[in-house]
């Protein structure tokens, strides 16, 4: 038998009778939806879904600080950096308003 990752759990029949009623009581934890006694899926509440996001986004930046540190190429200033994002915007709106 599969884990469920969830401390509560509905079959999806419970969830086609009553979704309005499953989702409030979720709350902010999330709900495992059986079929046939198997996780099928994850309900998850809209507030919880964004925490989710968030995490997932902080965890992925996290990952490319921690790349860019074992880059070998040779580093730039921050003032360079901008300098050469400034042309780059400009670039980009001057050929917004040729189009």
């Amino acid at each position: 038998m599969e884990q469920i990752l969830a401390s509560r759990s509905v079959s999806i029949t419970e969830l086609k009778r009553s979704p309005s009623a499953i989702i409030e009581q979720a709350g902010e934890y999330a709900v495992a939806v059986l079929n046939h006694n198997r996780p099928a899926a994850y309900l998850l509440s809209a507030s919880a879904y964004d925490r989710l996001l968030e995490k997932i986004e902080a965890s992925s930046i996290r990952e490319a600080i921690s790349a860019s540190r074992n880059d070998p190429r040779t580093s730039i200033s921050d003032d360079q950096m901008f300098n050469e994002l400034d042309v780059c915007i400009t670039q980009a709106a001057a050929e917004s308003t040729r189009a």
